[in-house]
């Protein structure tokens, strides 16, 4: 074991997901891949009081450095508490592929892994979840495991075809894997080509709410759910990016599920978008900056403010613990 992550001052999701779903909100899982990523989480979850789960990919664990992840954690505690802000703040494996990448999160100060068995048959993603469960709970860290498959493309998660959670199938699966949370598939999807313009993506708010009936209480978990903001599609074009029109999920149908037993929800494709529009912004406008700080910390700053926004409107998480101030 080379880290426990109470030592990091890290929180699993445990009670988190239960404030959450007594309260009526869900809780903001922001994926990152750098610094700038991390501050800019961070700032807006202190200004708006609202719990965050940190969350890598396998891709981008080994992109930062499995030593460096547990300390980028550990400091975005401390860069909170140093702001006056009591917020907890979870580490979490998104997409764990197998067992051994669990457990060696884990051992690395994660306070909360997926275990992502939904390519597997049922009973082997019951076997494989369990077994996660298993070890994860003896040291303290909570388990998220999925039923059903999201289309999409997410580093190396890509899937063709949309299936669809089956209800009938939850509670049988929570209760034999012992897991904390569940993902569920109901319409969401991975990435930033999730709809064309013109489109009118709903999720099945319907299967959400029959699979809360089966399991009420439990912790629900919605992936692929950013909504590919407009804005920031325009900005990235208009200084030389080149990305296909899409839409996203409304806000309005997040906000929905996020009032029911959806604990938390994850978005990744937005904070890319909001940070990819600043950078290209800010070195088309001073094409002679070479210094990093003059055009990350622009990408930092749009991802912060629209998580900020998203905060507020979509997982109506703000002012859950104490706001703090940079």
């Amino acid at each position: 074991m080379k880290y426990h992550f109470k030592d990091l001052g890290l929180s699993n999701t445990k009670e988190m997901f239960e404030k959450a779903n007594k309260e009526g909100y869900s809780v903001p899982a922001f994926n990152f891949n750098n610094l700038e990523q991390v501050q800019g989480i961070i700032e807006a979850c202190v200004e708006t009081g609202s719990p965050v789960i940190l969350q890598v990919s396998k891709g981008a664990r080994n992109y930062i450095g499995k030593e460096m992840v547990p300390f980028l954690a550990q400091a975005a505690v401390a860069y909170a508490r140093a702001m006056g802000s009591d917020i907890p703040v979870a580490l979490h494996l998104d997409h764990g592929p197998d067992f051994a990448t669990c457990k060696d999160c884990i051992e690395y100060g994660f306070s909360s892994v997926m275990i992502d068995g939904s390519h597997h048959a049922y009973e082997e993603n019951i076997k494989e979840s369990k077994e996660v469960a298993e070890f994860a709970h003896s040291h303290g860290v909570t388990v998220e495991a999925e039923l059903g498959v999201l289309a999409g493309v997410e580093d190396d998660v890509v899937a063709d075809a949309h299936i669809y959670t089956q209800p009938e199938e939850v509670e049988d699966f929570v209760k034999r894997t012992g897991v904390d949370s569940l993902a569920i598939a109901i319409g969401t999807s991975h990435g930033a080509h999730k709809f064309k313009p013109g489109d009118n993506p709903k999720i099945r708010l319907d299967i959400l709410e029959e699979i809360e009936k089966r399991i009420p209480g439990f912790p629900i978990v919605l992936h692929g759910s950013s909504s590919v903001p407009k804005k920031f599609v325009d900005l990235m074009k208009q200084y030389g990016g080149e990305i296909a029109d899409a839409i996203g999920i409304p806000d309005e149908q997040l906000r929905l599920a996020s009032k029911s037993a959806v604990a938390k929800i994850n978005v990744d494709t937005d904070g890319r978008l909001a940070f990819t529009a600043g950078i290209r912004e800010a070195l088309a406008k001073n094409p002679k900056e070479f210094d990093p700080r003059k055009y990350l910390e622009p990408g930092k700053n749009y991802m912060r403010d629209f998580y900020m926004e998203k905060i507020k409107t979509v997982f109506g998480s703000e002012g859950a613990y104490k706001k703090g101030s940079k």
